[in-house]
Formats: C-alpha cells, structure tokens, sequence
C-alpha cells in the first residue's frame, strides 16, 4: 500500500515524473510496477510521441492545453519539446495563443499553477509564500491583472502572464524550472463581465487602490526577498498609474525590473539598430513617432534615448529623436492633461489630434506602436511613411495579433516591399515583387531570459537600465547578414538559447562594470554563465 501511494505521487510530480522513461529497475524500487505500461522508452521516443500528439490538436488554443497538461505532468518532456521546436510552440504558450487563455482562464481552469494573493493575506504574505512547494526560488514574474496585453484588465485570470513569461525563462535561458514562481496579486478588477461571471475564480470586488494598494505590493516585496534573499522579481502587465510608480519605488531597493518598461524598450532598440544597417541613415539623424504613450512606448523611448546617449549627445538632444501620440492627440508641451512620465516626453509643437496629419508635420523615419489599437496603421498612413522614406521603419507591437497596428503584409504591400517592419506577435512570411520577406518579431523572450540568466550568475543587487542597455546592443550585433537580407531584423528564434547566454554575459559584465555584482568575477564569464543552465534531461 505505501509503495503505491509514494508511486502514485511520483506520477504526480512534474519535476521528478519520467512516464514511460522509467527503467525496470527504478519502477520495482519507487513502487510504480503496474502504474505504467510495460515498454520503456527514451526522452527522444516521448518527445517525438508529444511532438504528433500536440500536431493533432484542431486549434492554437487546444494546443495550449495540451502543452499546459504536459508541463503539469512531466516538466522535462515538455521543456524538450519547447526548445527543439522553439519558433512553433512559443507562440503556442505564450503571445498570441496567451491573450485568449487569460480571457477564458476562470472558465477553463486546470488547478493550481503559482500563488494568488489577495488582500485578505495582509500580514500574513510571508506564511502564504511558505505554502510554496520548492525551497529554491530565484526568478519571480508578478502581475496583478490589469493591463494583461492590450485586453485590459483581466483581474485573476491574468495568472496566464506569468506562467507563460516563466516558461520562456526556462526554455530561453535555461532556468532551473524549480526556481521559477509566478504569482498573481489579486486585488480585485474593474472588468464588470468577470465580476458577474459564476466562474470567476477571482477576488469579485472592485480593485484595490491608494495607500492599501502601495501597502500590499510592498509586504509582497519585502516578503519575497527576505525568504529567498536576491530572488529577481519581474513587475509584469502593471496598469500605466502603478507600473512607473512601483518600478521607481523598488528599482534601488530590490532586485526587480519591468518587463513591459525595460524589456521592451530593449527588444525594440535592438530592432530599431538593426533596421538602421538596411536604411543606412544613423540614430542621430532618426525622427520616431510613438503611437501610444504609455509603459511600453515611453520605454521604447527611454532606451532609444540611452543609445543617443552613448553616442555623446545630451539628454536633451536625445529626447528630441521620440514624438508621442496618445489616446487625446500628440504629446506636446501646450498639453495641460499630461501625467508625470509623459511630461518628461513632451516636444514643442502645435497639438494634433489626427495621426495621420501628425506624420505629415513630423515627417518621421519611424512608427512605433505600442497604443493595441488595432489596424491603427492604415493604409494612407503606410503610404504616406513609404512616400516620405526610402526605407520606412514600422514597428507594430501590441500584442496578441489582433491588436497589432498593422499586419506584415499591410505594411509590405503598402510601401512597395520597401519597408523595414517588425511586430510583437508573430507574423507569416509575405511574398511580394518575386521576393519573400521574414518578417521580425519583436519579441521580449530576445531579452528578459538572458538578462534574468545575467543577473542569477552576477548576484547583482539591482537591475539598471544600462544592463538592458547593454542586452540591446548585443541581441543587434547577433543578427546577421543573412538574417537583414531576409528583412528581419532579429535573429531566428531557433537561435535563441545561444542569443540567451550572449545577453546573460554582457549583462553579468555590466554588473561588475556597475559595482553591482555580489559573486566573484571569474576568469571566464561565460562559463560561469553555462554552469547555470539548466538542460532537459532525465540526470538532473
């Protein structure tokens, strides 16, 4: 009987479950003869038996619980299949397929998959963290719901982020899967559909908000990093009003970033340098028009301005380079309705309330969007950006698909093949003229998983701008020719663990450069880097 039972629990446990891998000699000793059928089989054979049975799925979002089953079940088969198939299945566990889950999580809810806390913890959060079953915890993505993608407040059921956002790390970066936490901060939501949904799992009150709000996030804070000290905590899908405010709070405090902030300014960066090798004009002479203005655009902003910087122009001259457009018109100084981080942002100018007159006035090399509005990249817009660029950049971020500015196709077909285009969920090849186009996908799993990897090997204290930075530059110097002569402005995703441990050196580099780094420097960096990564296998 308690042979069985510890057999049974075995099964049950993702880490150490081996299925049909399980040897003879190991079924007799962990009590597992019986629960498993009689043929043993390797990782290659499950992989290649998981690999069919997820192509058989009718639909993206079966696929995703098939995947989310697997990793529940068995975590080192599913790792194996996530990173040999890399460019297939990451759009499949996370954007676009993850915008879809979060709307239907309540509803097709599988158990538990990281801690929810709620306000109803209150003094009590360091106990709630101890429910946790792994000792070891190193990387923990945190959202509380409200601006999960650009589907807006999403209250308990953005849950999907953050285990989405873990599994890149893992399968990007190679992090121990049993360092990883994701937690949601339930506290309540505003989305009146999910407040009167009899499936709701979550908090069905309206959100927490002022000094109780600040309060509970910060007991968090302080609890994560006390229990497992230098745990990297990554602020993600943070409503505008909370997410610049906290990142202040906490950047010197803690060892944190924002991901929607930092990681994304990165990966667009690093896009926008390498979109400058196919138009041939430098930073310095770029003029980029932001559609949206909040965490992300002005993120975007921030880094495109570090690399002015770099290049010896004052913070005034860099600012110069990005123009804003939010929900009211261009973000200019005469505007009276500005918050604080778009005030920093605020050009002279006459204040528009047309984009598309904007981009006539403006005349910019470049637009960047990050607004999820939709399509908002029309068609007289791509034209216009084509008529007055020889090589016009379009950048259309917002995630999941639907909410992208403008398709690949759109922006290829409207500019005559000649624009440079990236988007942040992931678009099919686009043939046109007799060429076909690859087009890039500005994802941030290019850089928040080798950053995280930097930070783990250096011990840093804190996460600084000039280590995301210095991860921008990087990922722009690992795309190639080959890569540029395909239009894509980022390398394959099947390069991706190799980009990981590339951006994890220069990160950990920065680190020491900074002062910031609690290890030792070693000799050779990035095998201090490699000793971290944690492989698919069944030895571990």
């Amino acid at each position: 009987m308690a042979a069985g039972i510890g057999g049974t629990a075995i099964l049950k446990a993702s880490s150490r479950n081996r299925d049909t891998a399980f040897g003879l000699e190991d079924r007799k000793r962990l009590g597992l003869e019986g629960l498993l059928p009689p043929a043993v089989e390797t990782l290659a054979q499950q992989e290649a038996r998981a690999l069919a049975q997820l192509r058989s799925k009718p639909d993206d979002y079966e696929k995703y619980f098939f995947l989310a089953g697997l990793q529940r079940r068995n975590d080192t088969l599913f790792y194996r299949l996530l990173m040999n198939n890399t460019d297939e299945i990451m759009p499949l566990v996370y954007t676009p397929t993850v915008g879809k889950v979060c709307q239907d999580f309540s509803r097709a809810w599988r158990g538990p998959c990281g801690l929810f806390l709620t306000p109803d913890h209150k003094g009590r959060i360091h106990e709630i963290l101890d429910n946790w079953p792994e000792p070891d915890v190193r990387v923990i993505v945190v959202t509380d719901g409200e601006r999960i993608l650009g589907l807006g407040d999403q209250g308990a059921n953005g849950m999907g982020i953050p285990v989405g956002k873990l599994a890149l790390y893992v399968a990007c970066a190679g992090i121990d899967p049993r360092w990883t936490l994701p937690v949601t901060l339930d506290v309540g939501t505003e989305n009146l559909e999910y407040r009167e949904d009899p499936f709701y799992i979550g908090l069905r009150q309206p959100r927490l908000r002022g000094p109780e709000y600040d309060a509970f996030v910060r007991e968090f804070m302080e609890a994560a990093s006390r229990k497992w000290p230098g745990v990297l905590i990554q602020f993600e899908d943070f409503a505008n009003q909370n997410a610049f405010r906290l990142l202040e709070e906490f950047r010197n405090e803690m060892v944190c970033f924002n991901d929607d902030i930092q990681g994304t300014g990165a990966v667009a960066l690093s896009g926008f340098l390498s979109a400058l090798r196919l138009t041939g004009k430098p930073l310095e002479e770029q003029r980029i028009l932001f559609l949206g203005a909040g965490e992300a655009a002005t993120g975007i902003g921030g880094m495109l301005a570090a690399g002015m910087r770099d290049l010896g122009y004052s913070e005034e001259k860099a600012r110069a380079l990005c123009w804003f457009y939010d929900s009211k018109g261009l973000v200019v100084k005469s505007r009276t309705d500005l918050n604080a981080h778009k005030r920093h942002w605020a050009q002279e100018g006459e204040f528009l309330i047309d984009f598309a007159e904007a981009i006539r006035t403006i005349r910019p090399t470049a637009i960047i969007g990050a607004s999820g509005q939709g399509g908002a990249f029309t068609r007289p817009i791509l034209q216009a950006m084509g008529q007055i660029n020889e090589r016009p950049i379009i950048f259309a971020l917002s995630n999941p698909t639907s909410k992208a500015e403008c398709s690949a196709e759109d922006a290829y077909i409207h500019t005559q093949g000649r624009a440079v285009f990236a988007s942040g969920s992931p678009f099919p090849n686009v043939k046109l003229g007799g060429r076909e186009f690859v087009p890039g996908q500005g994802n941030n799993a290019y850089i928040f998983p080798g950053v995280g990897l930097g930070v783990l090997a250096a011990q840093a204290r804190n996460v600084t701008d000039e280590m995301f930075f210095a991860a921008a530059t990087r990922l722009a110097e690992l795309v190639g020719e080959d890569d540029l002569a395909l239009g894509r402005v980022y390398p394959s995703l099947t390069r991706i663990r190799e980009v990981s441990l590339e951006i994890a050196v220069s990160v950990a580099e920065q680190a020491w450069k900074q002062g910031l780094a609690d290890a030792v420097r070693p000799v050779d960096v990035r095998a201090l880097v490699r000793s971290l990564v944690w492989e698919p296998d069944y030895q571990h």
